[in-house]
């Protein structure tokens, strides 16, 4: 049962790691966080059957995000799955100046409900456990998020993707109402305003 000594290296915890001999792109440029492992027992003729379920979120630091899953007999190849599945189902969420949203949306997922909110300069990443490894990998730096409900971390993740699939650049927005990207702009600084942001 040797588990915990495999636990601690750590592949996918902290921060960038260069995989720029696997895949010739610019692999190189990502990163990727290892939110959670889960050890798995099946019960089998003869005793239990271990495995690991692995949780990693893949981001480039510029608005690109992913997440995926893997299980394997061990902790790196169950790592190296999920990793994998990220890279493949990134998504792209528009920026505000490369730091935040543009505004505030809210994401469900099951029992899962989170509330993702824009932020002046110099706020910071508020938020906590998975939705903090999202926001680091994709590059945001200044956010306010709350999740409520369920505390599993696939529901609050995949509650947060569901809200940033929601986040649109004024630039759509314009698009969707035939405006102009400048009187959206406009409309949302005289709201910060009225508001005292």
């Amino acid at each position: 049962m040797g588990s915990t000594p495999r636990r601690t290296p750590g592949r996918g915890s902290q921060g960038p790691r260069d995989r720029g001999d696997r895949g010739g792109r610019d692999e190189s440029e990502l990163i990727d966080k290892l939110v959670s492992i889960n050890r798995v027992a099946k019960v089998v003729k003869g005793g239990r059957r271990f495995s690991f379920a692995a949780l990693v979120v893949v981001g480039d630091g510029r608005g690109r995000v992913g997440m995926g899953g893997g299980k394997a007999r061990e902790v790196p190849e169950a790592i190296r799955k999920a990793t994998e599945q990220a890279k493949r189902e990134m998504v792209r969420v528009p920026l505000r100046e490369g730091r935040t949203l543009h505004h505030d949306v809210k994401g469900r997922f099951g029992a899962g409900k989170v509330v993702v909110r824009a932020a002046p300069p110099g706020t910071g990443i508020i938020a906590g456990g998975p939705m903090r490894a999202i926001f680091e990998t994709m590059g945001v730096q200044d956010v306010v998020a709350k999740s409520m409900g369920s505390a599993n971390p696939h529901n609050m993740m995949k509650a947060t993707f569901d809200a940033l699939s929601r986040c649109l650049s004024p630039r759509a927005v314009a698009a969707r109402r035939g405006k102009k990207v400048g009187e959206i702009v406009q409309r949302r600084a005289e709201t910060a305003t009225a508001n005292g942001d």
